[in-house]
């Protein structure tokens, strides 16, 4: 998969993207990214690629053209034209289904805004796909797009060890995911549950499985609504709403 970010500040992008999982996944092949200046594309003689709001009030917009020829160009050194996503707090928000979706596409493009955002011409040119990824506003789409970058890659085959590496995580299974323990066994007075010493799998598993929906019910009732619980996962739920 190859996923292209728009930005302005394609060495903060890249400080994160080089490190840890994705950094490795990057150096293997297993995904490219690449992080691309639309400063490059301006025709300012400056590198301008921002400017006053028509209709006054604060800020700087940031223009159309260097966005426009900066996708074209990227279009036609790809030889296709990759599913563009322009990161802005009015855009649908993030779920794990959208990410599972994204991750099937061979190549998506992220455009990250800055300042007051981006002139409504260049939006209504290219037509992205618009996502938020919370319901608050940061100081520009960098943040936004690396986690939709990270999010995406750690679902393509090779990333992770293990498809159980995600496929238990939270969210993934509309579930939130249950408490996870390392060494020591005891620390500070508080004990490793039981049963996870025990060794036995089958009731590892049913402890796990019933603490992941008790967490959910929880902290994140809303989720249920698109869990597939089994009648036994109901019978428990059902049970933890009577005490």
């Amino acid at each position: 998969m190859r996923i292209d970010i728009l930005t302005l500040f394609p060495d903060m992008c890249n400080a994160v993207l080089n490190e840890s999982i994705i950094g490795r996944a990057r150096k293997a092949g297993k995904v490219e990214i690449n992080c691309i200046d639309i400063r490059d594309y301006t025709l300012d003689k400056h590198r301008r690629v921002d400017d006053k709001p028509y209709g006054g009030g604060m800020g700087m917009v940031m223009a159309p053209q260097p966005i426009y020829d900066c996708f074209q160009s990227l279009c036609n050194e790809s030889g296709d034209k990759p599913h563009l996503i322009y990161l802005t707090p009015q855009g649908k928000t993030l779920t794990q289904e959208r990410v599972k979706e994204l991750s099937r596409l061979e190549h998506i493009a992220l455009l990250c805004g800055h300042y007051e955002g981006i002139d409504e011409r260049v939006i209504e040119e290219l037509q992205p796909e618009e996502i938020s990824v919370g319901d608050y506003v940061l100081t520009g789409g960098e943040l936004p797009a690396l986690i939709l970058a990270d999010s995406v890659s750690r679902m393509l085959p090779g990333v992770l060890s293990d498809d159980e590496c995600f496929e238990e995580e939270s969210h993934f299974n509309s579930l939130l995911e249950y408490p996870q323990y390392t060494h020591p066994a005891e620390w500070n007075g508080r004990e490793v549950p039981e049963v996870l010493l025990s060794g036995h799998h089958a009731n590892v598993e049913k402890w796990r499985r019933e603490k992941s929906l008790e967490r959910t019910l929880k902290r994140r009732p809303d989720m249920l609504e698109k869990a597939e619980l089994t009648k036994k996962d109901r019978e428990f739920l059902s049970n933890i709403e009577k005490d």
